[in-house]
């Protein structure tokens, strides 16, 4: 007995635990996980683009902001202090945020915003995610400046499912305006019309040499022949759905929403705003010239304005007999071939080519049944010129624009959505009472109705912990039919079919794909047609689903899940933050 109990004393010694430690460390993929801590600083910084010099919001005095780059299963803390005179909040963009809703970020519905002077610490664990996602400011239009790229790399010793790149380099796609973004959206809401377009797009930040004053104002990627390089592509743009190519160059799309892909090649791609790829750029070992354009473009069917520029950076082949370039220059590059803006047969059929990857490591769990099914109609609307609203009417037909969902345009609380969840206090703040469909059908991509006027609320959809649903989206021809991406925060989501035209329940289930549907945070509802997505409400929290572009969100394309808590404590909404933002 004597000796049973030595060994068993020697098996629990602090050194031999110590030793076993160390042991599992070393072994790939099992580094134990860290806590990355970043500090955001936001400040006006004083920047030139265009001939124009103008202050912007930024983060440490840069823009783009920031790159935060993790592993999977890290913390992440970042403390943000607001020195501007706006408001402000940030949202880490795809994150699931699994029991951290707090830290999600959307202003008045997750939080109150950071006031100027204040500060706010964020705190949130990436589970069981990697790839590229972003951050952003999500108040007002404050994200035309206030963003960058979020990195998370597989844990140590774990790699990737395709061939490891030579280099990495995020690419995040931009819109650039000559006035006050802010300013822009105020004299929109005020005078019921749209709002004042873009002045150019941008790469990194830099528009390039198709613009006024922009030659030296060029992001340009160096490249070695032979070597393959991984571009982490982001489209942070506010209200534009962008192509991108690469003259003379074919890419293979890898990942798409931090979420692995099964691998297929494009020489043109589009990306919708919120949504981030990795595609994979394999330099030629003989190229036919030493620098090749990059080009980014607009694709949409809009009845309005847009901003219908191209702007252009440079891939540069190294070479040791010649110089580096100086100054880029559109002369003698040869130049990507981009569709027309309005060539939805383009977009359709690469949006069709996304499989998940649906291995034995990274499964496709698409739920194969369903609890709750919804369908909205999304698009366009109006509001009577007798509106409350202290302005003018510039909409159609003497109208103001506004957008909804199921006919209801959302409206912003004046408290956090989430903090009145939590302390059960909905009464006068949000109605569980969102329409689960449109309470008038009609041909929703046919001829619009006589009456395109919505109705107002802060109404939410309740939902039981763990409950499966599908939800339909469902574009409308009001006021014009056009694409709209639609992000919902907190989950990721299968998309088990699309189609143009009318939803036909009878017809297109039959074709959804419950083997390998691609998994994403954000989705282009197709022009004139419909998308259906599945998802399990396992996170409790209230979560917003609306269309990334601004300009819609403003109107009001949005709506918010209420996820109750489950049975077990580790199901359940913890408690706010004490640095938490309070509304005044």
């Amino acid at each position: 007995m004597g000796g049973r109990r030595s060994l068993r004393r020697a098996a629990f010694s602090p050194a031999c635990l110590l030793f076993a430690v160390a042991v599992l460390l070393a072994m790939p993929g099992l580094t134990a996980a860290r806590t990355r801590r970043y500090s955001f600083n936001v400040t006006m910084a004083t920047v030139t683009r265009l001939c124009v010099t103008k202050s912007i919001p930024t983060v440490n005095g840069r823009f783009p902001g920031p790159k935060i780059a993790v592993r999977e299963g890290d913390t992440v803390v970042i403390k943000v202090t607001n020195h501007i005179n706006n408001n402000v909040t940030f949202h880490w963009h795809g994150i699931r945020q699994r029991r951290s809703g707090w830290a999600d970020g959307p202003s008045y519905i997750t939080q109150c915003p950071i006031r100027p002077g204040g500060s706010y610490v964020y705190r949130f664990t990436v589970t069981g995610q990697r790839g590229t996602l972003w951050w952003h400011a999500h108040f007002s239009w404050l994200r035309a400046t206030l963003y960058g790229p979020l990195v998370i790399l597989p844990p140590r010793g774990v790699a990737y499912p395709f061939p490891k790149p030579h280099r990495e380099v995020p690419l995040m796609f931009g819109e650039w305006f000559n006035a006050d973004p802010e300013a822009v959206i105020r004299q929109a809401l005020q005078t019921g019309g749209g709002p004042n377009i873009s002045d150019a797009y941008t790469f990194n930040g830099l528009p390039g040499p198709t613009y006024n004053c922009s030659a030296n104002d060029t992001f340009k990627l160096r490249v070695k022949p032979g070597r393959t390089y991984m571009l982490r592509l982001i489209n942070a743009a506010l209200n534009d759905e962008l192509f991108f190519a690469v003259a003379n160059h074919t890419l293979t799309v890898v990942q798409s929403d931090a979420n692995y892909v099964k691998p297929f090649a494009a020489t043109t791609l589009v990306i919708s705003p919120g949504q981030t790829m990795d595609v994979l750029l394999t330099a030629a070992a003989n190229p036919s010239s030493q620098a090749f354009a990059i080009a980014i473009a607009p694709y949409t069917n809009t009845v309005g304005t847009f901003d219908n520029t191209t702007a252009t950076a440079v891939l540069e082949y190294a070479a040791a007999a010649a110089p580096p370039r100086k100054a880029a220059a559109l002369r003698g590059l040869p130049l990507p071939s981009l569709p027309a803006y309005n060539d939805t047969s383009v977009v359709a059929n690469f949006t069709a080519k996304f499989r998940s990857l649906a291995s034995a490591k990274y499964p496709a769990r698409v739920p194969s049944t369903v609890d709750r099914n919804f369908f909205f109609a999304i698009g366009l609307g109006a509001d009577p010129c007798q509106s409350p609203v202290n302005g003018t009417c510039q909409g159609p037909n003497n109208t103001r624009f506004a957008a909804s969902i199921n006919n209801v345009s959302f409206v912003m609380p004046k408290t956090s959505l989430l903090q009145a969840h939590y302390q059960r206090r909905y009464k006068g703040v949000l109605m569980a009472n969102f329409p689960t469909a449109p309470q008038r059908p009609f041909n929703y991509t046919g001829t619009p109705p006589n009456n395109t006027f919505v109705t107002h609320g802060t109404r939410v959809v309740p939902l039981k912990f763990n409950t499966t649903v599908e939800v339909v989206l469902q574009d409308t021809s009001i006021q014009g039919a056009e694409s709209h991406p639609l992000h919902l925060h907190g989950y990721d989501f299968f998309v088990v079919g699309t189609g143009f035209g009318n939803y036909d329940a009878s017809n297109d289930t039959t074709r959804y794909n419950l083997v390998d549907p691609v998994q994403r945070n954000t989705i282009s509802v197709p022009t004139a047609g419909w998308v259906a997505i599945r998802f399990v409400a396992d996170n409790p929290g209230v979560w917003i689903m609306h269309c990334h572009f601004d300009v819609h969100l403003s109107w009001g394309l949005s709506m918010a899940w209420l996820v109750n808590d489950g049975p077990l404590p580790s199901q359940k909404l913890p408690p706010p933050p004490s640095d938490i933002p309070m509304c005044s």
